[in-house]
């Protein structure tokens, strides 16, 4: 059993013992906190507003009911969107002229996973600083409202449509072309929210020829939920079966985007933001943002149109601080997630299959030869599985030292850069796990580099664990 609390919200599976997992006792302590720092901010507000929405996995409408009942009980009136995604309930925050939001949703983790993601009055991520605050007041006590006090729950079911109808008005967002292309597209929405929201933007966007798969919003995932290729075999056939143009792939909360060509090869997770950045670089002067782990192919297209690209720590917070400081007009994270400012700054996969689309509409390409325009990168993505006597700081210092002679980035972790590739180490956010990433021109370089880094790691932890 597992509980973390990140910048990336309070994460844990269901079941087990108290403070151990995401327990009824826990998510009622930690949607306390939460709603208590609210209050703490409003404090001339007679009732703060806050919204909630939830992805479709199982666990979804115990967490939702504990979550919205704790907040009511905390004097706080909710706004509940129900079934949404992550991107349409963060929209929602400032549509309702809310405090705040919280959405119901483990993102890509598997179905014994939930999570509570906290928003701030701008339907953002809240910061790492007053995550700590939220904290705090979660493991304080708890003094809950009298009876003329409690809060009340309004529903809120068009969250979807109005944030499906926000994509269709940006101007980059081309209805006319995409309609013109007849395009046949494959859908994997992994039986969650994007079964409701990606089959709702296509009809809106005038692609009559969609074939669903896995769209049914019931929580039963029919594979790994992350998208990533070994998890898409399902799609990949059936795109090729169907002779579609492409295969759009969302997570649960539908805020990662991955792509499948018309041949049943993946468009490459990494390369979606990179496409959708390509196609706004186009039309729209600006700087580019990514997180350290991100393909080096963004800095590629995006200083070919004469513009600046930043890299940011790991985290959509992170990013969207990065964006904002540099004023970029698009960016996200090399994990399928596309922030456009123009819309909100939050990732946003409805976003990004609109202006995708518009892209490949306008270009006149398959998609696997819009793919073949990009600068070619591989990038192998690893994990180490943590236990609880592996010190990461430890073995993070040991590395920098052996690397000491190359351009070491500790923004987050350890970032590595060679001559012409990367590795980056780093504790995640969501799981009890080392990440490692390596990106080179060559997979096999990628890999071996990779492969070289792990050995590393594994023989500072067998030496280490010696002394002890």
């Amino acid at each position: 059993m597992t509980l973390i609390t990140s910048i990336s919200g309070i994460r844990g599976t269901i079941g087990g013992s108290v403070g151990d997992s995401l327990t009824p006792l826990d998510i009622i302590k930690f949607t306390s906190g939460y709603a208590n720092w609210i209050k703490s901010n409003y404090k001339n507000k007679l009732k703060p507003k806050i919204v909630t929405g939830r992805d479709a996995r199982i666990s979804g409408p115990m967490v939702h009911s504990l979550v919205n009942n704790t907040l009511i009980s905390l004097g706080i009136d909710v706004i509940d969107c129900g079934l949404s995604t992550t991107p349409s309930v963060e929209m929602a925050v400032p549509y309702h002229d809310a405090q705040g939001g919280i959405i119901i949703t483990a993102s890509h983790n598997p179905k014994q996973w939930n999570a509570l993601k906290l928003l701030n009055d701008k339907g953002e991520f809240v910061s790492a600083k007053d995550g700590d605050l939220i904290l705090k007041y979660a493991n304080a006590t708890q003094q809950y409202s009298e009876v003329n006090q409690l809060g009340f729950i309004q529903v809120d079911d068009q969250s979807i449509e109005r944030h499906i109808d926000e994509v269709l008005r940006l101007k980059l967002v081309n209805i006319d072309a995409i309609a013109a292309a007849k395009f046949c597209i494959v859908v994997d929405a992994v039986n969650s929210t994007g079964g409701i929201a990606v089959p709702m933007l296509l009809k809106k966007l005038g692609v009559e020829n969609v074939v669903e798969l896995y769209c049914e919003p019931n929580g039963q995932f029919p594979h790994n939920p992350e998208p990533l290729p070994e998890n898409l075999t399902a799609i990949s056939k059936e795109v090729i079966k169907a002779k579609a143009h492409l295969g759009i792939v969302v997570d649960p909360d539908v805020d990662r985007l991955a792509l499948v060509c018309e041949d049943g090869e993946m468009f490459g997770e990494e390369y979606t933001l990179v496409a959708v950045s390509d196609y706004v670089l186009k039309h729209q002067k600006g700087n580019t943002v990514s997180n350290l782990s991100s393909t080096r192919a963004l800095k590629d297209i995006t200083e070919k149109a004469g513009h600046k690209y930043s890299s940011a720590a790991v985290g959509e917070v992170n990013v969207v601080d990065k964006m904002k400081q540099t004023k970029a007009v698009i960016g996200g994270e090399g994990n399928g997630g596309v922030i456009y400012p123009e819309l909100h700054y939050g990732r946003d996969a409805l976003a990004g299959i609109a202006l995708f689309l518009s892209h490949l509409a306008l270009s006149k390409q398959s998609v696997s030869a819009l793919r073949k325009s990009y600068p070619n990168y591989y990038i192998s993505k690893n994990k180490i599985e943590l236990t609880p006597e592996i010190k990461v700081d430890d073995i993070l210092k040991e590395i920098i030292e052996r690397y000491s002679k190359e351009e070491v980035d500790t923004t987050d972790g350890v970032k590595i850069s060679f001559e012409k590739e990367w590795v980056h180490l780093r504790k995640s956010n969501t799981e009890p796990i080392i990440r490692i990433y390596a990106e080179s021109s060559s997979e096999t370089t990628a890999s071996t580099l990779a492969s070289k880094i792990i050995s590393d790691i594994k023989e500072v932890v067998s030496n280490t664990l010696a002394k002890v």
